[in-house]
Order: structure tokens, then sequence, then C-alpha cells
């Protein structure tokens, strides 16, 4: 087993420790002060010490434990403490690595000095208040300014030294200003405000130590802000070149902690506890920019990125964060990208934490139930949401883009259904929010904003949803010369042989016209119908019979059986309609792809017939019904029945079910 020493007394630091818990490693973080221990988690393979050390010190515990590498976590404006450990690992021969802290972006109207002794020549010849954010160990340098207990007010860590250093340069309690970080621009603008001050001084303390959260307070209080230069770092590597470098040096694995988090419609009163506090306590926040704005806290790392795999190579490329939260939108489980983020997180450990959707928002404002609605989303999707307003009473729809919910209303009314009732929800949650309620002719010409959602009702569902269509309820091309076409007879005996699922993956062979490719596609809702044919004619009207029935799961598929096939999802359920005299080669085909594939076939000519019936034999199971068929027609004042050619359906089926 390793051993590894870390002086961690910095948000770094503790990052790089919290990395090494648990890991084959045996580690010994140093930190200054007992609160700088408490800081720490607890693990087997830390050991915590929790003293101010002279190089004498460090030298001996050096000696003492033959590390096979020492990390300088300390703080940048720590120059002592980092010679002395440097020195230190000259004197023993142990490997030295200093960690780096990046600088932050040079603010235009800053005032930047190269040390206290320049700040305090600067602040002399001025007036006005001055916050000092420089820590309790510079207080005494400071007291050498004119009237120094009156202008300065101290931030300082509520730690009973830091108290006393307060006390001994003779600053009142009322210009004491003990608390612990992090500081947020709108904390650190009231204090501004709150002492008036005129100056805000601080160190470069890079992101990690807040300084774009001071330097935008400052602007926005009116304060000028003074920042004293670092120290020169000398060679090292960042956080993220560390943690990669020990990996490889030691053969560790990160496993960071991983919250996809729901953050609800959007404001932050509508998320949870549980929610917010994994956001807070993350030391990395992804997401939408929208969710960044609504989420990040003060010195906490982000990345805007939507993408699951540009979400899941971020993760892994930035072993030096410990903890993530990816903040989604609603709730991880509806309609999020957490479903395609969840298999890129091997290796780490994820929890998910469910938010308050916009279908429970937008009910709850309506005071309505929804266990009875359909779920439907065409945010970012494109989905045909007429055929599922026909065939349920209430569905619940997530509209997007600009304009998109006005855009679906022209959609329902343009189809027959301006008369569903339509409650959109614009910007739920926030204080804008905004419900407007119609029919979706009504709000057809309205405009609306592109975080919309809605309950859209219809008293009178009229999808048919038995199979056996009426035959004129499909196109079949010129009178001359129609497309074959399965009557609607025969059409609903084939479908209740071929006993579909909701989620099937069908084959319609010899589609013709796409009658039963229709069917098939409104029997299996969550499935997929490929309607092979090889006429051109007939593939175009079967394309238009799909745009008739609004069916986004059949695709025409133009070619001849079974070439036309080969690259096709493997099918659950098949039918052939026409097999062009490829019958054997077609069915070979089915089994290849599926033993237990269930085949529907229909003959009509006694080659066919013959042909089907020595096809019966390959099969385990198989069925032969001969169905005829007869309709009336007017004679005169009278109706007959007229015979139609009989057709022999046979079911064939490679085991019990498919």
């Amino acid at each position: 087993m390793g051993k590894l020493c870390v002086f961690a007394g910095t948000t770094e630091g503790r990052r790089l420790v919290e990395f090494l818990a648990g890991q084959d490693l045996a580690v010994t973080a140093c930190v200054a002060t007992e609160y700088g221990e408490a800081l720490l988690s607890p693990a087997e393979n830390i050991t915590v010490s929790a003293e101010r050390l002279t190089r004498e010190q460090i030298a001996a515990l050096f000696s003492r434990e033959g590390f096979d590498l020492v990390v300088d976590a300390t703080h940048p404006y720590a120059a002592a403490v980092t010679e002395n450990i440097r020195g230190s690992c000259l004197d023993t021969g142990t490997p030295y690595l200093r960690l780096l802290r990046g600088n932050s972006e040079v603010c235009p109207e800053a005032v930047y000095v190269p040390g206290i002794p320049e700040a305090l020549a600067f602040l002399g010849q001025t007036r006005g208040n001055i916050l000092l954010t420089t820590g309790s160990k510079e207080l005494a340098r400071f007291s050498q300014l004119e009237d120094f207990a009156q202008r300065v007010y101290a931030r300082v860590l509520p730690l009973e030294s830091s108290l006393t250093a307060c006390r001994e340069t003779g600053l009142p309690a009322s210009h004491i200003l003990a608390m612990q970080g992090p500081f947020s621009r709108e904390l650190n603008t009231a204090l501004l405000r709150q002492i008036g001050a005129a100056f805000l001084v601080t160190k470069d303390g890079g992101e990690p130590g807040g300084f774009e959260a001071k330097a935008a307070a400052a602007r926005e209080a009116g304060a000028e802000l003074v920042v004293i230069g670092r120290p020169p770092q000398g060679e090292g590597l960042s956080c993220a070149e560390t943690l990669k470098l020990l990996c490889r040096r030691f053969g560790l694995t990160p496993r960071p902690e991983v919250f996809l988090v729901g953050i609800g419609p959007g404001d932050k009163d509508a998320m949870t506890a549980q929610a917010r506090h994994a956001l807070e306590s993350a030391d990395c926040l992804i997401g939408a920019k929208r969710m960044l704005e609504a989420s990040a806290v003060p010195g906490q790392a982000v990345f805007e990125a939507v993408a699951p795999g540009a979400i899941a190579e971020y993760i892994t490329a930035h072993p030096e964060f410990s903890r993530f939260a990816v903040a989604l939108s609603g709730d991880p489980g509806f309609f999020s990208g957490a479903k395609k983020l969840l298999p890129l997180l091997e290796g780490c450990r994820v929890q998910v934490l469910p938010g308050i959707s916009s279908l429970s928002c937008l009910c709850a404002r309506l005071k309505t139930s929804y266990e009875d609605a359909a779920v439907v989303s065409v945010h970012g999707r494109d989905h045909d949401i007429v055929p599922d307003v026909r065939r349920h009473r209430r569905v619940f729809v997530l509209a997007g883009g600009e304009n998109g919910m006005g855009s679906l209303c022209r959609a329902l009314t343009e189809r027959g259904l301006g008369h569903v009732r339509v409650s959109a929800g614009e910007r739920l949650s926030y204080p804008d929010e905004k419900i407007t309620q119609g029919t979706a002719r009504e709000l057809a010409e309205k405009r609306f904003g592109s975080l919309c959602a809605a309950l859209i009702e219809n008293p009178a569902p009229d999808a048919v949803v038995t199979p056996g269509l009426p035959d004129n309820a499909f196109l079949r091309g010129g009178e001359t010369s129609p497309v074959p076409m399965t009557k609607s007879e025969v059409r609903a005996v084939c479908l209740s042989k071929l006993r579909l699922t909701p989620q099937a993956v069908c084959w319609d062979i010899g589609a013709g016209t796409g009658s039963v490719s229709v069917e098939m596609a409104l029997l299996c809702p969550e499935g997929r119908v490929y309607a092979i044919e090889r006429r051109e004619d007939a593939l175009a009207l079967t394309e238009e019979n799909r745009r008739r029935f609004s069916l986004e799961n059949l695709i025409p598929v133009s070619g001849s059986a079974p070439e036309a096939c080969r690259e096709l999802p493997v099918p659950t359920h098949a039918f052939i309609g026409g097999s062009s005299g490829n019958l054997r080669q077609i069915l070979s085909l089915l089994l290849e792809k599926n033993p237990r594939v269930r085949i529907v076939a229909t003959a009509v000519t006694l080659e066919s017939i013959a042909e089907l019936t020595q096809a019966m034999k390959d099969f385990p199971q198989a069925e032969a019904v001969w169905l005829s068929v007869a309709r009336d027609r007017k004679a005169g004042a009278y109706h007959l029945m007229a015979g139609q050619n009989p057709v022999m359906i046979v079911t064939l089926s490679g085991g019990e079910t498919a």
C-alpha cells in the first residue's frame, strides 16, 4: 500500500483528501487547526494531523513515515508554509508536488497591489470604511492604519484564535464579523452596504476563495476592490492534473458521487429540501444555463451541458470533484435526460432525487387529479399528438420551442379537434406564471412561451380500437386499377390471429395499400410496423394512408422480400399478404431473425394455398382457416348476398407466444 501526505488547508486540499478516502492508500492529511480537521470527513485510511508544524517537525514527519509523495495543497498566499514543506522534502529526499490554484480574471476597475505594505500605503491616502477579508493573521499589520479601529471591519473565521487576534489589535466587537463561508454575492453586497464600506480588501483566492463573488458585490455596492497580489507559486499542477497523476501512479479508481436532481418546474421555492441540499453541497454543478442560474451557489464549479454524453465525459475527466449534482428540470423520471444518462455513469455512486413534475404542478393549479391522464411530450420530439387526443379523454402534454403550444392547438383544430378544451400553463412556479384556458380553436392564434405544458380534455374520444376498419377508410388509387387490399372481414380475422402486443415489432410483407399495416400500428401504439412493398404506386398509397391516420410508428419500406427485410429490426409478428413466389425464403429469414416469431399469411390461388400448406409442416404450431365471406348487394327492391373470393388464413408459430 502506498503512503501519501497531503497538506490540506484549502478547498482543493479537502477535495483531494475526500477523493483519497477509501482508496488503497495510506494518507496523512495535515491541517493547521482543529477547525480544519472538523471539515474533513473521517475515513479508515486517513490520518489527520491538526497542528501548526515547524520546518523541523515537518522534516521529522517525512523521515519517520517515509512517504511516497507529498502534495502541497496549502493556500497560494501561505508562502512560508510552502517553503517549509518544499525544503523538508529536499532535506529528506521525499518527492514533492505543488497543487496550484488558478488565478481569477483581472478586474479592470480593481486596485492591484503586490503586497500588504502597498495596500497600507494606498489605503492610508483614502477615507471611508474598509471591509477586510484577508484573515485574522494579517490584522496586526493592518492595525498600522490611522483610524484603524474606526475604519476597518474584519471578516474572520468563527474561531477563538481569530477573535483573540481581533481583540489584540483593538478592534471593537461591532467591527468583528465572525462568519464561515462560502459567501454569496448577495451576502457580500449586504455586508458592504450595512457597514457603508468604501473599500473591500481581498486576496486573489480564485473561485474556491470566492473572489468572483467579492468582485461582483463590490461593483454592486459601489465599493472599490483592493486586491493583494499572490506570491510566486513556482511549478505545479492543477487539482484535476494532480488527481490524474495520483490515479496513474497509485492505480486509484475515481468513484464520485453523482446526484441526478429534479429541481421541479424551475423556481427555487418549488425544489424539495433534499434537492436543495444536494445542489448546494456538490463540488460541481452540471446542467442547462437556466438550471445553473437557479441552483448554483458561490464557490461552486459549474459546467453547462445538456447532452448525456457530454455530461458523462466531463464527470470522467474531472476526478478533482468527488460530488457532482446534475440539475434536471422537473422530475428525473418524467421525460428527463436521466434515462439516457444513467447507463453512462457506471462506476459512479449515483442517486436519483425526485422533483415536482410539470404534470403535478399544472394539475394542482387546475385543482384536478391526473391519474387518468395520458402523458406525452412534444418538447424536442417529433410527435403527432392528434391520435392521443382522439384516443383519450384527458391528455397531458409537454410543449416546447417557440410558441410550441400555439402550433399544437392549430394542429388539433386543422384535424377536426378544435372543440377540445386546453388548459395551458406557462412558466409554472415562477412569479410570472400564467394559466390560459379555452378550446384549441380559441387558443390556436395566441402566443405562448417556450416553457409550457397543457392538459387537453376531449369529452368524446372517437378512436376506433377494434380491428376491421371499413374498406372505404383507406385510399386505394385509381378506379381502373386499384392497388390490392386485404378486405375488412379478412383483415379483422388476420389481426385477431396475430395476437399483437402493444410493443410488437411487425413486418407487413406485400403491404399493398397498407390497410393491415395501418391497423397493426393502431393496435401497437408503443411498437413499430414495417410495411414492405415492391410497387412504387402501392408504397405511395401506404404513405398516404399512414399520414391519414397520423401513425408515426408505421414505416414504409421499398423493395421485395426477403432482400428488403434483412436490415430491419427483429420481428415479433409478421403478416404475409403477398410473397411474389418467395414464400420459402421469406419464412426462412423470419425464423432466422426470431425462431419464436408469430406469422399470419393469406392465400387465394390454388398455387399459393399449396405452398402455404406445405410450409405448415416446418412449424411446431400451425393452423389453417378457410374463410368465406358474403356481402349484401342491392338488386332492384331486394338485397342479395354476394360471395367474395374465399381466403385461406394460415397461422404459423415457432413457440407458444411471440
